[in-house]
């Protein structure tokens, strides 16, 4: 199936970097240790229930729509399966149904908001520079947080006590699958065009690793800021690259301009998630036929598709859906597998359930497969540890919170300068058997 991509599918990603000073400051006041980890005793009241954050705005509110539609979806049919310990789990705000204001709403906000509504584990949000506010306050609760949607590389070490998670994969993750497309494509010596930003450096890196990694030679990499790449694309043409990899965000459009003005096109273009949309007309004609580049995620299954849209029938666009979705079902697994709705009980469980990181105590030898809740709560009566792999895939959670098996979708571009998806890649790292000591 070929899908032409959203025009405004990249409003995350855009407002996605997270400064490293936000980062050092507001993590001061996080809990030490690390609940991912740990052994705890049961806590909860029995009752199991799951927040959403939803904070897009602007071009990226249509995000929201698909997330709340996969948000219930899992909910209906975890309680399908016979909720938690036989009780109704519970979507907060109330039924998911409040009104835009309550949604609207700054993060922190919808985080105390949710803290007071009595939430066991929060799912969202979904731009990485408001994934702080979500944290600070519910890790001091003992909450967890399941992002589906934040990429930021810094936020694998930002201080939650162990408190967060994503299903999405960090940026730099995708550093590997652009230098095998580079690869695929033939190329031999590779060059890398960063914009000047943490997303551009850190990407750079994977990208120079990965690339010398599958024996390709690699050629200095050329930064530049917003408007202004032509000395950086002047600096590659010198080099004589077979490909280049374009990592931007904001100056993507500019710095491709750049590099068609000389001469270097088509299929010899690599663009990174930050700079991939429809470019139609905006660039010279022909310019990006032939050039490949990746959006993180999967594209949703014609059954997955048909069950959102019986959630809300208006919706047009599913990104993050498969990621919330999931999100939603390791919480509920992680509740199930520790018997207990207590936030700390489903941080400590998340690791074991999504098939990642055992804990250094954990008396889980072997894990089996399931896909769905219902699945994976009929291995729990039979005596068996699930491992949950779902509509996003493989997860298998890091001592980070960090989703080690990482899907992107393959777009190409056509002579009209748009691009639709043709494959799919997975990057995936190994874990250690057991946490460390």
């Amino acid at each position: 199936m070929f899908r032409r991509l959203p025009a405004a599918r990249r409003g995350v990603w855009a407002a996605a970097l997270v400064p490293a000073l936000l980062l050092g400051v507001q993590a001061c006041a996080a809990p030490s240790g690390n609940a991912r980890l740990d052994s705890v005793e049961a806590s909860g009241d029995g009752a199991l229930r799951i927040g959403l954050i939803l904070d897009n705005a602007g071009d990226s509110a249509f995000l929201n729509a698909s997330q709340l539609a996969a948000a219930k979806l899992a909910v209906e049919q975890i309680n399908a399966a016979g909720g938690h310990k036989g009780r109704t789990v519970e979507l907060l705000p109330e039924g998911a149904a409040a009104d835009a204001a309550e949604f609207g709403r700054d993060t922190g906000a919808q985080a105390r908001s949710l803290l007071e509504a009595g939430a066991d584990v929060v799912i969202g949000p979904s731009d990485s520079s408001h994934a702080p506010a979500a944290i600070d306050v519910l890790s001091r609760a003992k909450v967890p947080v399941i992002s589906p949607a934040n990429t930021a590389t810094a936020l694998s070490s930002y201080k939650s006590g162990g408190y967060y998670f994503r299903t999405a994969a960090a940026d730099s993750a995708q550093g590997s699958v652009l230098a095998k497309l580079a690869q695929d494509g033939g190329a031999k010596r590779l060059a890398v065009l960063h914009e000047n930003s943490d997303y551009g450096a850190q990407v750079s890196g994977a990208v120079a690793d990965a690339a010398t990694r599958m024996g390709m030679e690699v050629v200095p990499a050329a930064g530049f800021a917003e408007g202004k790449a032509g000395d950086a694309v002047a600096k590659l043409k010198e080099a004589a690259p077979d490909a280049v990899v374009v990592l931007a965000r904001k100056g993507a459009q500019g710095a491709l301009a750049e590099l068609l003005n000389a001469g270097i096109s088509g299929k010899k273009l690599i663009l990174a998630d930050g700079a991939i949309r429809q470019y139609g007309s905006e660039l010279g004609a022909g310019g990006l036929d032939g050039a490949r580049g990746v959006l993180p995620g999967v594209f949703p299954g014609t059954d997955f598709q048909s069950e959102l849209v019986g959630i809300d029938p208006e919706l047009k666009d599913m990104t993050f859906a498969a990621e919330t979705f999931d999100a939603v079902n390791l919480a509920a697994v992680a509740a199930a597998a520790a018997e207990d709705d207590a936030g700390a009980s489903i941080a400590a469980w998340l690791t074991t359930v999504s098939g990642g990181v055992l804990p250094q105590d954990s008396s889980v030898e072997e894990r089996t497969p399931c896909g769905s809740y219902g699945e994976c709560t009929e291995l729990l009566k039979a005596g068996k540890a699930p491992d949950y792999d779902g509509e996003s895939g493989t997860i298998a959670f890091d001592a980070n919170g960090d989703v080690t098996s990482a899907n992107y979708m393959v777009f190409s571009y056509g002579p009209d300068n748009t691009a639709t998806v043709d494959g799919k890649e997975t990057a995936t790292r190994s874990l250690p058997e057991r946490s460390a000591a």
